[in-house]
C-alpha cells in the first residue's frame, strides 16, 4: 500500500504552492499551516512533508517557529527541508520537532558533510532529496541544474546507507499534469529497496493509484489537495 505524504510550503509563515519551483508563481491556499496540518491528521495522516520555501530562497531555515507549532499540535511524523547548509540548521529543525530532514543542495555540494550527518543522525533521519531536471540534479531552490545524473547521484548516497528518496522531477512539480511514473519506475527497478517518494505532478486519486501500481513506495502531493481535485476523505478510506 503506498504511503500518503501530504505537504505544506511555507512562505512567510503562510501555506503556498509554486509552478516548477518558481516563486514568482506563488499562490497562498491557507494562513494558518497549523490548521491544515491538524485537518490532515484528523483526516487519518500519519505522516507530512513540511517545505520552508523561505529556507531554500535563504540558504538557511528561516520558518522553524512554523514547523514547531505544527509538531507541537500534532502527533505527525514530520520530514522538513528547505534551507538545511549547517549543522546548526539540522539541529534547529530536530529541536523543533522534526523526525527526519531532507537534505539536496547539500548532499550535491558537501556530500563529506552530508555523510558524517548519516554516521552521526542515522541514515534513517536523512531523507535525501533528489530533485531532477531532465536526468540531473538541480540545486538552490532549483535554480541551478548540476552536471550530476540524478541515478548516480542516488547511487552515491544509497552506497552510503541512505533509503529514503524523495524524488521531485521537477518539470511537473505543481502543473497537475500527472507524476513522471516512468522515471520512478526506472529507479525502483534500480533500486528495489528503495522507499522512493514520488513528488511532482499528482493531479487526482487515479495518479496515486497509478503509482501505486506501478510499485512506487511512497508520494507526497499538495496542490491537487488545494485546488480540490482530491478527496481527502474518499482518499484515506480506499488506502486503509
Amino acid at each position: 500500500m503506498i504511503e500518503l505524504i501530504p505537504a505544506i510550503d511555507i512562505i512567510g509563515g503562510q501555506c503556498v504552492r509554486l509552478t516548477k519551483g518558481e516563486y514568482d508563481s506563488k499562490k497562498v491556499y491557507d494562513t494558518n499551516p497549523v490548521a491544515v496540518a491538524q485537518r490532515f491528521e484528523s483526516l487519518g495522516f500519519k505522516r507530512l512533508h513540511v517545505v520552508d520555501l523561505d529556507g531554500a530562497k535563504s540558504h538557511h531555515i528561516v520558518n522553524d517557529n512554523t514547523l514547531q507549532a505544527i509538531c507541537q499540535s500534532t502527533n505527525l511524523t514530520v520530514d522538513f527541508g528547505g534551507g538545511i547548509k549547517t549543522r546548526e540548521d539540522v539541529e534547529k529543525a530536530f529541536k523543533a520537532g522534526a523526525r527526519m530532514v531532507t537534505i539536496g543542495s547539500l548532499a550535491v555540494t558537501n556530500p563529506t558533510l552530508c555523510q558524517e550527518w548519516i554516521a552521526e543522525y542515522g541514515a534513517e533521519r536523512i531523507v535525501l532529496g533528489a530533485d531532477a531536471r531532465n536526468g540531473k540534479i538541480s540545486i538552490n531552490g532549483w535554480k541551478e541544474d548540476s552536471e550530476l545524473e540524478l541515478m548516480d547521484f542516488i547511487q552515491s548516497y544509497y552506497d552510503k546507507g541512505i533509503r529514503n528518496v524523495l524524488c521531485t522531477e521537477i518539470s511537473h512539480d505543481g502543473t497537475l499534469a500527472g507524476p513522471a511514473i516512468d522515471l520512478y519506475i526506472s529507479i525502483m527497478q534500480r533500486f528495489p529497496d528503495l522507499h522512493l517518494i514520488a513528488s511532482g505532478g499528482v493531479s487526482c486519486k487515479e495518479d496515486i493509484e497509478a503509482l501505486e501500481q506501478a510499485g512506487i513506495p511512497a508520494v507526497v502531493f499538495g496542490k491537487a489537495i488545494y485546488e480540490g481535485r482530491i478527496n481527502l476523505e474518499e482518499l484515506i478510506t480506499e488506502n486503509e
